[in-house]
């Protein structure tokens, strides 16, 4: 995947820094993209708490960015308040919420063969811990006034797939209903919501699939235009911007960045 001579050299720090003074709660921030984002934000001069069940991950990445680490079950309400309160309680505001963690596990597949436990904890992790960090930043933010919340969702959720993982394509769908009517909801008290939908990413998820199962995965690259993966820093970068007031136009949106999928009906040979 990374020898693809399509794949971009790794950006530069950025030398913008539109986030100086800002809180930003990352979930996922051990790894993948949530933590080429944790980097990102942190680089453009947000304080950056970073949540993660992997206390390993989590701890590597708070110590990197110089940010506060809290170990959290995403599907836990109790300790989704406590991450939230943490942010609060440490920097004195929530600014940012990205709301990334997320699961896609290999049992996750055909709706003939995917059982109801695997439905369920792929829901449980990638909507439910969505709508459960989006009601607990939510009165931080109608207090200062202001805020910005980005919920991870995916390309799935605006297009079918014949290589189906049922319960993930449909999570991804509810964080796109979901973000889409928080923003409309919440936007003249000065908050934005909006859903990132990235294209496949070159992250330990999809390095797991492609190990698995490599014909499977491969059956994903032919369709992007571009004729590679996204990589996390690409993906951070938009992350960046929607969590920015250069995106203070941009609310209740899909934000795609999929290299083109979305719009392909033929791709180059």
């Amino acid at each position: 995947m990374t020898d693809n001579p399509n794949t971009p050299e790794p950006p530069e720090a950025p030398v913008c820094r539109r986030l100086v003074g800002r809180t930003a709660v990352v979930t996922g921030a051990g790894s993948g993209i949530g933590l080429a984002t944790a980097r990102r934000l942190a680089s453009e001069g947000a304080r950056v708490v970073c949540a993660d069940i992997d206390e390993s991950g989590g701890k590597a990445a708070a110590d990197e960015v110089g940010g506060l680490y809290v170990r959290v079950d995403v599907t836990d309400p109790e300790q989704v308040e406590a991450l939230f309160k943490t942010a609060y309680d440490t920097y004195g505001s929530v600014d940012v919420a990205f709301n990334n963690a997320g699961i896609s596990p290999p049992d996750d597949d055909s709706i003939l063969t995917t059982g109801l436990d695997a439905w369920k904890r792929v829901q449980d992790v990638n909507l439910t811990s969505v709508y459960l960090c989006c009601k607990a930043a939510l009165p931080y933010m109608q207090r200062q006034g202001k805020g910005s919340i980005i919920n991870t969702a995916s390309f799935v959720a605006v297009m079918g797939a014949a290589t189906s993982q049922i319960s993930y394509t449909a999570s991804k769908g509810g964080v796109l209903a979901m973000s889409r009517e928080l923003g409309v909801q919440f936007a003249r008290e000065g908050i934005r919501v909006n859903a990132l939908c990235p294209g496949p990413v070159n992250t330990p998820l999809l390095k797991e699939l492609f190990a698995k199962d490599p014909e499977r995965a491969a059956r994903r690259l032919v369709h992007i235009p571009v004729g590679r993966f996204a990589e996390p820093e690409e993906i951070a970068a938009a992350v960046a911007f929607l969590a920015s007031d250069d995106s203070s136009f941009v609310n209740a949106a899909e934000f795609l960045v999929d290299g083109g999928i979305a719009g392909a009906y033929v791709t180059p040979v």
